[in-house]
This record gives structure tokens, C-alpha cells and sequence, in this order.
């Protein structure tokens, strides 16, 4: 029988804590439940608000991976969820708005996806993401050649860039945005990625073509439309190790020279969070966030 545990004033059955679900580092799922109950304070912000799709690995990263868009059976009563349009028709989706939510569905063993708005507004962005993603032998070094770039050409427009590891082999820029739809910041985002492109042409690639992709960075632009989603920050990936899309400052990227010196995995965050707090902070300032060009 699984234990009981009250989160908040709600009774969660936490199961199988003991059982491995990334055998490279040993990692358990109770260790899992105890990374998310420690970053709570800055993840909570991210995901408040935002309809979720969970990618669920209950076996780990080596067993059966699957998204789940729609509300799971069996969740309580007290877990948040909303109504939200669909091409196909309106679905019912979670909104995890507090710890006893976030605990209830990381007991799930689930990375977390948001799309780029919040439910009051489905479909109106305020976010502004790219993918960074290498085709090898591109790597991390060069997503970060080409994440620079990008800061730079945002600024140029009045957007500010903040930069996270998308916790698998590549980087994430996002940014605060207003008075924009998904579909304009999609094109504003596809712009920029031709840009790219065009100024590095023999790095970056703009297009999803995969026989073009080795040895370049694919500047995934697409991400930014409505029915589209992105890893959310500070969750845990499911790969051979606990990685986790943590959250950078500039600093590290500029001086990334190493693939793997930007790989940060559930123990390597508490310690960042105390030495540099929420990174990301000024995306939830709406004061901060910028209309496009």
C-alpha cells in the first residue's frame, strides 16, 4: 500500500519510492519526488496558469515514454484543470497551481510541457521560445554561438533573452512578449531563424529537414505556436541521467567551451537556485515583457 503523505492540507498516496527510474546514477523515484518538493518555489511560477502536457515515463527514460494531454483518471478532485480549445474540439486539461498539485503529479513520473500562454488567454503569447537543437557533430558549444547571436538580435528589437539547457543536448531562449498572437510570434520567431541562418549558414539551419541537420544547429522557431509546447523550466528530462532544463546566466554561455559543462542534473539545483535564485524571474514580470516589432 502506498504511504500517505499530507502536502498542504491534501493527502497524497506517494508510490513505489524505492524503485530506480534512471539506473546510470541510481536516482529513485522518491529522490525524484524530493528534487521537485525542493525547487517548488521557483517551478510552481512557471507552470501556474499554463495548461499541461505531461510526457510520463513511470518505468524511466528505458521503458514505455508517452505523452498525456488530457486529464489522467484518477486525478483528485482538488487538482486545478481548465477547458481549452483544440482544433479538434475543446479538451480538459491539468493546471498545476500548487505544491500538493506538483507532488501529486510528479508521483505521475512526468516531464512537464507548457505552451507559450496562460489559460486566461489560449493562444495569445507571452512567451517567445526557440530550440536550439545540434545535429552532431554540432553540440551545446555551438547552440551556444548561435543562442549569442540570437540575444543580440532580440535586443536590437527591445527583447531581452534569457537562456536555460533544453536538459537533453541543446539550449532554450525565451523571452517576455505582449500583444501578440501565437500565429504572429511564430512568424516574427521564423524571421529570426532565417536570419540565423543566413549569417551563419554554414551553422545554423532554420528548416526541419533532418537530411540537412548533422553538424548544424536547427533554430526550431515552431514551438511558438498555440497547440505547440516546450519543456517547461527546472523539470527533470527523461533521459539516461536525471538532466534537468535548468535555467543559465549569460556568463555561462559566453564561456561554454566543453559540451558538457552546461549539463546540470537534480542535485546540481538546489545549490544554484541559493547561489543565483530564479534566473528566469524577469519572464514573469509583466513589466518586462515586450511587444514584437
Amino acid at each position: 500500500m502506498a504511504p500517505i503523505t499530507e502536502v498542504e492540507g491534501r493527502r497524497l498516496a506517494l508510490s513505489n519510492l524505492d524503485k530506480v527510474l534512471y539506473p546510470a546514477t541510481g536516482t529513485t523515484k522518491g529522490e525524484v519526488l524530493h528534487y521537485y518538493a525542493t525547487v517548488a518555489g521557483v517551478l510552481l511560477p512557471h507552470l501556474r496558469d499554463r495548461p499541461l502536457s505531461f510526457l510520463r515515463y513511470p518505468d524511466g527514460p528505458d521503458g514505455e515514454v508517452f505523452f498525456v494531454k488530457n486529464v489522467p483518471a484518477g486525478t483528485p478532485e482538488w487538482v486545478t484543470t481548465a477547458e481549452v480549445p483544440r482544433s479538434e474540439g475543446p479538451a480538459r486539461m491539468v493546471l498545476v497551481q500548487d505544491l500538493p498539485s506538483l507532488m501529486w503529479a510528479a508521483n505521475l513520473v512526468t516531464e512537464f510541457h507548457t505552451p507559450q500562454w496562460v489559460i486566461q488567454a489560449p493562444g495569445q503569447a507571452d512567451r517567445l521560445v526557440f530550440d536550439l537543437d545540434p545535429g552532431p557533430p554540432a553540440d551545446m558549444v555551438d547552440c551556444c554561438r548561435v543562442a549569442l547571436w540570437l540575444r543580440e538580435r532580440l535586443a536590437r528589437d527591445g527583447i531581452e533573452a534569457y537562456a536555460k539547457t533544453s536538459g537533453s543536448k541543446g539550449l532554450h531562449l525565451l523571452a517576455a512578449v505582449r500583444d501578440a498572437s501565437s500565429e504572429r510570434t511564430s512568424e516574427y520567431a521564423k524571421g529570426l531563424a532565417v536570419e540565423a541562418e543566413q549569417a551563419m549558414p554554414r551553422l545554423v539551419l532554420h528548416r526541419m529537414t533532418r537530411s540537412l541537420r548533422p553538424g548544424k544547429v536547427f533554430v526550431d522557431w515552431s514551438q511558438n505556436a498555440a497547440r505547440k509546447t516546450t519543456a517547461a523550466p527546472y523539470t527533470l528530462r527523461a533521459r539516461a541521467e536525471p538532466l534537468v532544463s535548468a535555467p543559465l546566466t549569460w556568463e555561462e554561455v559566453e564561456a561554454c567551451r566543453v559540451p558538457r559543462a552546461l549539463e546540470f542534473r537534480a542535485d546540481d539545483l538546489a545549490p544554484r537556485v541559493r547561489d543565483h535564485g530564479d534566473l528566469l524571474a524577469p519572464l514573469l514580470d509583466g513589466g518586462r515583457a515586450r511587444p514584437l516589432p
